[in-house]
């Protein structure tokens, strides 16, 4: 029995992406509201909360389009399900992708809920740069089947590495209605609807909860600094000191005084509190062509092939300005994944997600456990250990 799909609830932000959303459901003709989510209530050092602005924004937007006005708060959500988790992470070595969690438990998960089961809802839409295998036709879904993720028309914007963790039953209930747009057409439609401001609003970039911040100033608010030792990576010698391993991320420039030549993170090691450092960029030890991964999170459903050798092909990214690269991944006993890429690959982040596409299909997403060091830096680092045995 198809669901019918009338009245619509749209994630409204106070950004120009969201503000066109609505405008297309509403010209096609959907029952739509504007649904604004607080996810954090902490100012920052200013006495500012970036949120009381966009709260404005999109409560201006909504009356503009002449559509009702929701707001929730998950700010406990928030807090429990994606900042705690991803302070964690820091903790333990791992660079966390919190924009990925946060589509998982509360877009997806926490929003989704709240709107068709307590505002009664048919369906939810998001300004989300994406697309889905039946588009707008919710109605015409067969839920057997399921609904695929698709990218973007504008793959310079395209978002589904961070939808890659989300569910089959949010996606079979949810719209992307910019998903066939450029964002200069977005644009030109939110000023041709008199929303001129927030088409000229600019984009946030970046954590939501850090906004402008230094990263620096801000993580050391949740996790005390604990100082370390810089190590070179082909002497094993110690070439300066840190602050803590929460404060670097591989292939991050390393700032060491006193050298001549620019250093950049290879390994973090928070139980030693070391960081290993190359020097130069491009230095063999940021590369590696192999990693691992938990187990793999499928939005519709496994590649055919996995299912019966254990094995696929597929392209891969991790960070969304990435272009991809080809891959081949095998289930290991613990149903994780060995991933191989088809080319060495700089600065492979334990903690972020390895996303898998086939064509313009986002099959899933995997967080990658271990960054699969180069050869060069494992070859590096057992000469000096039995240099050191030795010695």
């Amino acid at each position: 029995m198809n669901r019918i799909v009338r009245r619509v609830a749209c994630g409204i932000s106070g950004g120009v992406d969201s503000a066109v959303a609505a405008l297309i459901l509403k010209q096609k003709g959907y029952d739509v509201f504007g649904l604004f989510m607080q996810n954090w209530d902490i100012a920052d050092e200013t006495g500012k909360c970036q949120v009381d602005k966009d709260r404005d924004d999109a409560r201006m937007v909504c009356s503009h389009l002449k559509i009702p006005f929701h707001e929730v708060s998950f700010v406990k959500e928030y807090w429990n399900d994606v900042f705690l988790s991803m302070v964690k992470e820091y903790e333990q070595g791992f660079t966390p992708n919190p924009d990925v969690m946060c589509n998982k438990h509360i877009k997806f998960d926490a929003f989704f809920h709240h709107a068709i089961y307590k505002l009664g809802a048919d369906a939810i839409a998001t300004g989300h740069y994406a697309r889905t295998s039946c588009g707008f036709h919710l109605d015409k879904v067969n839920y057997n089947e399921g609904v695929k993720l698709l990218t973007a028309v504008d793959s310079a914007k395209d978002q589904t590495l961070f939808l890659s963790q989300i569910s089959q039953d949010a996606l079979q209930r949810t719209i992307f209605p910019i998903g066939d747009l450029t964002k200069d057409v977005v644009k030109k439609i939110a000023v041709q609807a008199g929303l001129a401001k927030i088409a000229e609003r600019k984009e946030s970039m970046g954590i939501c909860f850090i906004g402008s911040r230094n990263f620096s100033k801000f993580i050391e608010e949740y996790i005390e600094p604990t100082e370390g030792d810089f190590v070179h990576v082909e002497t094993g010698k110690v070439v300066g000191k840190h602050k803590g391993t929460h404060y670097w991320t591989l292939g991050q420039r390393a700032l060491i005084g006193g050298l001549s030549k620019a250093f950049f993170v290879v390994e973090v090691h928070p139980d030693t509190q070391e960081v290993i450092v190359a020097p130069g960029t491009d230095h063999p030890a940021l590369f590696s062509q192999s990693f691992k991964t938990e187990l793999a999170h499928w939005i519709h459903q496994p590649p055919a092939e996995f299912v019966t050798s254990c094995k696929f092909h597929a392209s891969f990214r991790y960070q969304h300005s990435h272009p991809l690269i080809g891959c081949t991944a095998e289930k290991t006993d613990a149903d994780s994944l060995v991933v191989f890429l088809d080319q060495p690959m700089r600065a492979v982040t334990p903690g972020q997600f390895a996303v898998f596409y086939q064509g313009n299909e986002c099959l899933g997403s995997a967080r990658i456990t271990e960054g699969g060091p180069s050869f060069y830096a494992l070859n590096i680092r057992n000469r000096i250990k039995i240099s050191n045995d030795f010695s």
